[in-house]
């Protein structure tokens, strides 16, 4: 047999009229150098298959190659990235996330070895033992997207498996909310009463609870007539904190109406009154103190319930403002402004049932027209 070498680790048979690619692999544990042929048919059937095998050594030498587990990634990119750049409550949901779920799963699989597979297994076997909405699944999907994107930009990961994972399916959620007769006989029944304030906030304004609650005099323009939205005060287990709003968008200014006005009035004129020491903040309980968004949520729905209301919850009075301004001929835009959503999809996702009217009125329209 006779063999003459063409090219670089590739030589010709002329005899058996083949061509051998000589793949060198390396050295093993002793030192002696591993090498394998591979025969081709013809010449540019060797360079591809020689083009192939570097290009896959070449890769083999670029990935990662470490021990670390899942658990010890996600410490790491709490520690490193989400603490220093997200909001207290975010890092208390992913933490809370981490520690009830994701570690006692997944926690010890090595993060080389995390599978699209396991990590679609881990979703049901969670869902179904823990009876988990697929809603709360989103977040767990979220977080692990998240986390794993760093780990491929941080050269931990050549790909995240996240690529190749279903996310569990959002529902749709659907707002429940007061027509403007039954919001007319809530103002009515919370007249006179401290509830009013907080209630006319959320039904009259459209503010959030944390937006409510986190409301301070100074954000109050009387000789404006106009309320800014800055800060909203948020509880995440049993720590309060005051922050700024849930995104760009929520900094807003939204203009008083008469009975806010006068409502605000009063309660400023109260405390100077009342309160030695004022903290600076709107609505207060009866301690002077501000309330967190659980306490007043709380106390509304005490409220509803007792005078035989349609169980709505405080939220749900931002949701009647949005819905009787649709009545009221607002475009889904300005209601998104007024609301503080980023974008007019937003204002759409939620309140599908605006959208469902907007596209009856068109029909009823074309009707008509036609007729």
């Amino acid at each position: 047999m006779s063999r003459k070498v063409v090219e670089r680790n590739i030589s010709y048979d002329d005899v058996r009229n083949v061509y051998y690619v000589n793949m060198d692999l390396g050295v093993d544990e002793n030192g002696k150098r591993i090498k394998q042929y591979r025969t081709f048919r013809t010449l540019p059937a060797a360079r591809a298959g020689l083009r192939n095998f570097l290009a896959q050594r070449e890769e083999e030498r670029q990935a990662p190659h470490h021990q670390l587990t899942l658990s010890e990634w996600l410490e790491y990119w709490m520690d490193t990235i989400v603490r220093p750049n997200r909001a207290e409550t975010t890092v208390y949901a992913y933490q809370k996330i981490i520690d009830n779920h994701l570690e006692p799963a997944l926690g010890d699989t090595p993060l080389l070895k995390l599978t699209p597979k396991v990590i679609q297994q881990y979703y049901t076997q969670v869902q179904r033992e823990c009876g988990l909405s697929s809603n709360t699944m989103r977040r767990h999907h979220d977080l692990l997207s998240s986390a794993l994107r760093t780990a491929v930009r941080q050269d931990m990961l050549r790909v995240s498996p996240m690529d190749r994972v279903e996310p569990p399916r959002s529902k749709q959620y659907e707002a429940d909310f007061y027509n403007p007769e039954e919001l007319k006989r809530l103002y009515s029944l919370v007249k006179g009463r401290w509830l009013e304030l907080p209630v006319k906030l959320a039904g009259s304004l459209g503010l959030r609870r944390e937006e409510i609650c986190g409301l301070k005099w100074e954000n109050v323009n009387f000789p404006r007539r106009v309320v800014y939205i800055r800060e909203a005060r948020t509880a995440y287990g049993a720590t309060i904190v005051q922050k700024e709003t849930k995104n760009r968008a929520s900094v807003r200014t939204l203009y008083m109406p008469e009975d806010v006005y006068q409502l605000l009035t009063q309660e400023q004129q109260r405390q100077e009154l009342e309160l030695t020491k004022p903290t600076g903040h709107v609505v207060l309980d009866q301690k002077g103190q501000p309330y967190s968004p659980n306490a007043l949520s709380l106390a509304f729905t005490r409220f509803v319930r007792k005078h035989d209301l349609p169980r709505v919850t405080l939220h749900g009075l931002r949701h009647s403002f949005a819905t009787i301004a649709s009545f009221q001929g607002v475009s889904l835009f300005d209601i998104g402004k007024a609301l503080g959503h980023s974008t007019p999809a937003t204002t759409g996702r939620i309140y599908t049932h605006l959208i469902d009217r907007t596209h009856e009125e068109t029909l009823m329209r074309v009707s008509d027209a036609l007729k």
